[in-house]
């Protein structure tokens, strides 16, 4: 197993780098140990890990495993809740309104499509309306933007 350091020089553009190193040694230790080294295939033991919350573990079933789930970080929750496609307050409540809604075979695809529309168009400050293709389908666009024009 890599020592601590060699983890962070690893993952450092991620930041947090040397907190983050920390973690992926205990949590790989423990799949090692308890898992026999196989990450596990499952939700709820994905979620028994250290510091692996649902957005984590939905990444791991679907960039891992390439099964459907959908993780929802910061950009997922903002573009859906601008959209007005949902109102949700936290990311878990956008993932549960999202599996209700967004057709199954759609879900792999979806946080990596986002994510880069987010990072892109739909930034948390200065969004790109004028250049969104979804402008015309946004409630936060028609409440922010096209109102004071």
């Amino acid at each position: 197993m890599a020592d601590t350091r060699t983890i962070a020089r690893l993952i450092k553009p991620v930041g947090f780098y040397n907190t983050k190193a920390k973690t992926v040694k205990r949590v790989t230790r423990i799949i090692l140990e308890k898992y026999k080294g196989k990450v596990p295939e499952d939700m709820e033991e994905l979620l028994t890990l250290p510091s692996v919350g649902r957005k984590t573990a939905n990444c791991v079933l679907v960039y891992g495993f390439k099964r459907p789930a959908i993780p929802v970080d910061t950009h997922v929750h903002r573009i859906f809740n601008r959209l007005g496609v949902v109102k949700t307050k936290t990311p878990d409540e956008t993932e549960q309104e999202l599996t209700k809604i967004v057709d199954r075979k759609d879900w792999l695809p979806l946080n990596e499509v986002f994510v880069k529309y987010g990072q892109l168009i739909c930034k948390p400050i200065g969004p790109k309306c004028s250049v969104c293709p979804l402008n015309d389908r946004c409630q936060w666009y028609r409440e922010n933007y096209r109102e004071k024009n």
